[in-house]
């Protein structure tokens, strides 16, 4: 991994073991359960047995509540290891270390997953174990895909979404979030087919199984080359009639059910169809549905008959929807998390503020790097973001000041952190415009997207969250790789906006209206049948939105 330094910037430190003030934390706990023991023994000699017992019950309950506030972080939310209940408690923590230590690292806790939502988590996961490859239910479903039989008409128990991997990581990571809250939604169950370059990226989600397709054993062949319209796109098998949609209200004999249905839900969009109620009542009919999308298409859920509900009662707050799916279902592998908790140490951890920047190029897109870091200036100053400088000061002006911050930047080139730099070696942060001590880093610039190769999907991964564990975060438009730190992190952030036509913007950026990523291709110019495909269109239409970044997509908040 290549590593870089801006000068004066702090060396390597002792890991940090616990939050901040925990020291002071565990010296007052030792000094109040030293007086709450005694205390019952006094209340045993003075008020006698039965009153004593009173005053041990909340002796008691005040220790509990005590070691519960040590679990919780000390930012808002009070966030335990388990993230108020959204993780299972009972794996193995040696297995995933990122799972129960990802905790100490956020800085913000915005939403607290809703009951419903912990009670469908939990219900999911009894389900997984029941279904999961390795089990007799399962073992039975791949004999009838292999045979080609479909279980219409009788009580299965296990139905499957199989995630296919499609684009680069950030795409994968949102389309793969996506994919499970539709498991969730549908009563099914997701397991994700991963190539040799995404094999050692993920734990295991869900416990006491696994979400691994065994792909030496999987009926339907090559599934990493299927493209967007093959033989049994849900499109392609409805024009040739080997799936019929039915009329709720006929009495026809049951139609065709096809052993498995593949769904195209790429950019191209080939299988938009997807979207309208009365399609979702055939494909709840098949057992084995193949999902090929490298889309967040949560927002587009929303308007189907029969999800609408549900969805509000799984988030309340509708920007919470992508935030606690990512934290609940993708966590690194302990390699993965390693490069991270490393770099954070030596580099950020000494800071007292750390912010963000991602810079995505894109080649239909492009403009010379000095407009981009204009832009990325431009942007900071609008929204006050980076530390201003003080360019008539001396380098020394501020070193008296307690605060410092540590700018992250996550970028396939090295320009913009090299001129970043230059900027705060020369000049002095601005009298309260970040302390005395600014320094930028950035863990590699590869030149290029490799989504071919594990060890550049490894590092990019430890980018995404070192980028999450900011305070604040400016980011590129469209860019999956920017929306997926957003989220995690629980943060708004400036997006940059996109030069199309190769021309820099007047409107440098633009606050996010929500954490939510945006879904680039919404299913627009479906027809769908007549009181099947909205539920409840007015609510929804106040929730979703024109993205900040891209006219033609649509995105979720409050």
């Amino acid at each position: 991994m290549d590593v870089e330094m801006s000068s004066g910037a702090a060396g390597a430190v002792p890991k940090l073991e616990h939050p901040p003030g925990a020291r002071e934390a565990r010296r007052r706990r030792v000094l109040l359960v030293a007086g709450l023991v005694a205390l019952p023994l006094l209340a045993f000699f003075v008020l006698g047995r039965e009153s004593a017992s009173t005053v041990w019950e909340i002796a008691s309950a005040k220790l509990t509540g005590m070691d519960d506030d040590a679990a919780g972080n000390a930012t808002s939310g009070g966030a335990d290891e388990l993230l108020g209940g959204l993780l299972a408690s009972g794996m193995d923590r040696r297995s995933c270390r990122s799972r129960y230590e990802t905790w100490r690292y956020y800085k913000h806790f915005p939403y607290a997953p809703s009951p419903h939502l912990l009670r469908k988590l939990r219900a999911y996961e009894a389900r997984h174990r029941r279904c999961a490859p390795g089990t007799p239910l399962y073992a039975r479903s791949v004999e009838r895909l292999r045979s080609g039989r479909s279980a219409a008409g009788e009580a299965e128990e296990c139905r499957y979404v199989v995630w296919l991997p499609f684009d680069g990581l950030g795409n994968r990571m949102l389309s793969m979030v996506s994919g499970f809250l539709y498991a969730l939604l549908t009563s099914r169950v997701l397991l994700v087919a991963l190539p040799p370059d995404s094999a050692d990226l993920f734990c295991e989600p869900f416990p006491g199984t696994t979400w691994l397709l065994p792909l030496e054993d999987f009926p339907v062949a090559n599934l990493f080359g299927l493209g967007h319209n093959p033989e049994q796109s849900y499109t392609r098998l409805l024009h040739r009639k080997k799936i019929v949609v039915e009329d709720p209200a006929s009495n026809a004999t049951a139609a065709p059910v096809p052993a498995y249905v593949y769904l195209s839900l790429g950019y191209q969009l080939t299988d938009r169809i997807f979207f309208c109620g009365e399609h979702q009542l055939a494909l709840g009919r098949v057992n084995w549905l193949l999902l090929y999308s490298d889309l967040y298409f949560v927002p587009s859920l929303y308007p189907i008959a029969g999800f609408g509900d549900e969805l509000r009662r799984l988030f309340p707050a509708r920007e919470s929807a992508s935030h606690l799916l990512l934290r609940y279902l993708l966590h690194p592998t302990n390699p993965v998390w390693g490069l991270v908790t490393r770099y954070y140490h030596a580099y950020l951890a000494p800071a007292t503020r750390r912010i963000g920047v991602q810079v995505r190029m894109f080649g239909f897109a492009s403009v010379p790097v000095d407009d981009m870091y204009n832009q990325i200036l431009a942007c900071s100053r609008q929204e006050r973001i980076l530390p201003e400088i003080d360019a008539d000061g001396d380098a020394a002006a501020g070193t008296g000041s307690k605060t410092s911050t540590a700018i992250l930047i996550a970028s396939l080139y090295p320009d913009y952190y090299e001129r970043l730099r230059a900027r705060y070696y020369e000049h002095a942060a601005a009298k309260g415009g970040g302390g005395a001590w600014v320094g930028v880093f950035q863990p590699t610039h590869e030149e290029r997207q490799a989504t071919e190769s594990l060890a550049h999907n490894q590092r990019a991964l430890a980018e995404v969250y070192l980028l999450s564990f900011s305070e604040a975060l400016l980011t590129s438009g469209l860019s999956t790789f920017g929306y997926v730190s957003s989220s995690l992190a629980g943060v708004r952030p400036a997006i940059l906006l996109t030069a199309f036509r190769h021309k820099v913007p007047a409107t440098p950026c633009r606050r996010a209206v929500s954490m939510e990523p945006c879904n680039l291709t919404p299913p627009r110019g479906v027809e769908c049948r007549r009181g099947e495909a909205a539920d409840d269109g007015g609510d929804v239409a106040r929730h979703v939105r024109v993205c900040e970044d891209f006219h033609d997509g649509v995105k979720l908040f409050d």
